[in-house]
């Protein structure tokens, strides 16, 4: 309540002076009062959060334990996050709904969902591409230090000069030897697996995966119309997170 300066006189010491205006100050607003009542407040809602930081034997019965305990909301947020379990779990529950059956019926036409996913020829690129890894990786070994693969394959595919049996008498000098035909091959081949892996680096960088990505939606859109009935959304959303083979 603002006074007149006349009547500062007759007022206590609670009066004080801001901008040559004379303000009437409470005395529940003097700075005793505030540190006993924020430190009283502060007691309180310490006590306060300790007792509310632990949870009840109650609340643990309630935390959900997997993806069939819980609710719609919470399920259909993380699908949306990109977790298959959770897409597997609203995929379950949409065929519930279509076809008015029971979760455990509902499971077995899920199960029939996913192996019609996973048919097709579309993983057989990645398994020859492995297979030729692998035998490459294990080849090379012998080509280079073992002398009776190494003669062998120069007679059948580099026709040079053998040395003088004195000098192939270890690993380390077949490998002297054989690497004057080797080192071009290995060489040329990890120079192109070096530009190849750039090229793929780039290509992830521009969001782009040419040939996974056309086998993921080409499946997609194979599992969607071999079950029209069910919503094409959740069923292409399971599709594109369901791995290429079973685990």
């Amino acid at each position: 309540r603002r006074m007149r300066p006349s009547s500062v006189a007759a007022t206590s010491s609670h009066a004080v002076t801001y901008s040559n205006a004379y303000y009437w100050q409470s005395p529940i607003n003097t700075p005793s009062y505030n540190n006993n009542n924020n430190n009283t407040t502060r007691r309180f809602l310490q006590t306060a959060h300790e007792d509310t930081t632990k949870p009840t034997a109650d609340i643990a019965k309630m935390m959900p334990v997997g993806m069939p305990e819980m609710n719609n909301e919470t399920l259909v947020t993380i699908a949306a996050l990109g977790n298959h379990n959770a897409r597997c779990e609203v995929l379950i529950r949409h065929i519930m709904t279509v076809d008015g059956l029971d979760y455990d019926a509902a499971k077995t036409k899920f199960e029939e969902i996913a192996e019609s996913n996973r048919a097709g020829l579309a993983v057989y690129p990645y398994f020859i591409g492995i297979s030729m890894g692998m035998i490459a990786a294990i080849g090379s070994l012998p080509l280079v230090f073992d002398l009776t693969t190494a003669v062998w394959f120069n007679e059948g595919y580099v026709t040079t000069d053998v040395p003088e049996p004195k000098d192939l008498e270890t690993m380390l000098e077949v490998g002297s030897w054989t690497w004057n035909w080797m080192e071009p091959p290995l060489g040329a081949l990890s120079f192109s697996l070096l530009c190849l892996q750039y090229a793929r680096a780039q290509l992830e960088n521009l969001g782009l995966h040419p040939y996974t990505s056309q086998v993921i939606n080409s499946r997609a859109d194979r599992l969607a119309a071999a079950f029209p009935q069910y919503n094409c959304l959740l069923i292409r959303q399971y599709s594109k997170s369901d791995p290429l083979v079973k685990r």
